[in-house]
């Protein structure tokens, strides 16, 4: 499966954006989709995961109540609405997929990835 991420954008603290990733290939919804972020100087970590049929989520506890991850599994599309921004949010967001249907938090449960997209939260 190709990931394309977008979305990316400056925008400043209380606002929102909303990626997008779009996949191709088949069977979508068999995937576990992800959201990843790494700022300068940290590590990657999973900001919020989807199962294939939507039904189970994660968030960190840093996002939790300010972003949302869907999917739109006849899109082959996933999202990730981002409300309430600060400056700490600030990152490179990724999406990822893995095939099955554990909601995976950890980098190295994804096999694949999309490039990359930036988010700038101007204070």
């Amino acid at each position: 499966v190709q990931l394309q991420a977008s979305g990316g954008g400056l925008v400043q603290a209380g606002g929102s954006l909303r990626l997008s990733c779009a996949a191709s290939g088949r069977s979508f919804s068999s995937y576990t989709m992800g959201w990843f972020r790494q700022a300068p100087g940290k590590e990657r970590e999973c900001v919020a995961a989807i199962s294939g049929s939507g039904r189970s989520r994660y968030y960190a506890d840093s996002v939790k109540g300010r972003f949302a991850i869907s999917r739109d599994n006849a899109k082959n599309t996933v999202y990730l609405q981002m409300n309430s921004l600060k400056p700490e949010d600030t990152a490179v967001y990724y999406c990822a997929a893995e095939f099955g249907y554990r909601l995976g938090s950890s980098s190295t449960e994804y096999n694949y990835w999309g490039q990359g997209t930036l988010v700038t939260v101007s204070s």
